[in-house]
């Protein structure tokens, strides 16, 4: 073996001595190092402002005995310390990360609703994306969707998010639309406009881009027409169909006359109108406010 492959062989052994000895090192400094704190940051936003504090949380664990002040940051269960706060209903979500300096950064999102819920019990709670609750009270009031009605295991408040997005993303449907309500036994989904006399009964949650459009050619062509007050229902649970159920009780008569066909020939006349494209929906949505 040559001169050069000796010292090479040397030089590994000692390189390798010395980093056996520093991660044995390493390993006892951090075994003694203790936590000096723990720094907490809430996240807040506009919907879900004052549902936890720094204080709170920090009160949290101390009850739970999870402060980790003043013992080895080795044996501080970061898991445990986010999946017991995530348990929390005005929490949605803890993430905790060591720093250099040996202390713990608590990050804390707070709950975010995106509904209000009233059920057939008469409980009212707050849902967020996820589904999670947050039981209403004084301290917590914002302007969500509202949901009533009888819910079970296949229509739950939950089922119903993608109807409240897709309406919050529309200026022109969200302007209109007072609340979603179940109706108990058929479990339909009703949408309750702002302007009084007629609810719109979707049926089932689904294809709703469709049933929207729908109901919007009745708005922007029959309504204008025959009156606001004068259906006390408009379906659209039914493909392809537009089903208007004209109010029991006596209305005033219009200014404008028209011709009184019965109820099933003028449905046909509405369900034609769904071949006809445009209509101007910021325009209904604002001479529905203005009513």
């Amino acid at each position: 073996m040559s001169k050069t492959a000796v010292i090479r062989c040397v030089l590994s052994l000692i390189l390798i001595g010395y980093l056996a000895w520093a991660l044995v090192w390493a390993g006892r400094m951090s075994a003694s190092e203790v936590c000096a704190g723990i720094d907490v940051h809430v996240l807040h936003s506009p919907t879900s402002r004052d549902f936890v504090t720094p204080a709170e949380v920090k009160a949290l664990l101390s009850e739970w005995k999870l402060d980790s002040t003043d013992i080895p940051l080795h044996t501080i269960d970061t898991q445990r310390i986010e999946e017991s706060l995530e348990g929390i209903d005005n929490i949605e979500h803890a993430n905790v990360e060591r720093l250099a300096d040996r202390r713990l950064r608590l990050t804390v999102t707070p709950m975010q609703p995106v509904a209000r819920i009233f059920d057939q019990r008469g409980m009212s709670y707050y849902i967020n994306r996820q589904g999670k609750r947050l039981t209403a009270n004084a301290r917590f009031r914002l302007d969500v969707p509202i949901v009533t009605g009888t819910f079970d295991s296949v229509r739950t408040p939950v089922s119903l998010l993608p109807l409240i997005n897709r309406i919050a993303r529309d200026s022109a449907w969200n302007a209109i639309v007072s609340h979603v309500a179940v109706e108990p036994g058929s479990r339909d989904v009703l949408l309750v406009p702002m302007i009084r006399g007629h609810v719109i009964n979707l049926g089932d949650p689904d294809d709703i881009d469709d049933k929207l459009k729908r109901v919007m050619l009745m708005y922007h062509k029959v309504m204008p027409v025959k009156g606001w007050n004068y259906y006390d229902t408009i379906s659209v649970k039914w493909r392809g169909q537009v089903v208007a159920t004209r109010r029991q009780k006596t209305i005033p008569e219009p200014l404008i006359r028209f011709d009184q066909a019965d109820d099933e020939i003028y449905e046909e006349d509405v369900n034609s109108m769904l071949t006809a494209t445009g209509s101007d929906t910021a325009s209904i949505a604002g001479s529905m406010k203005n009513r």
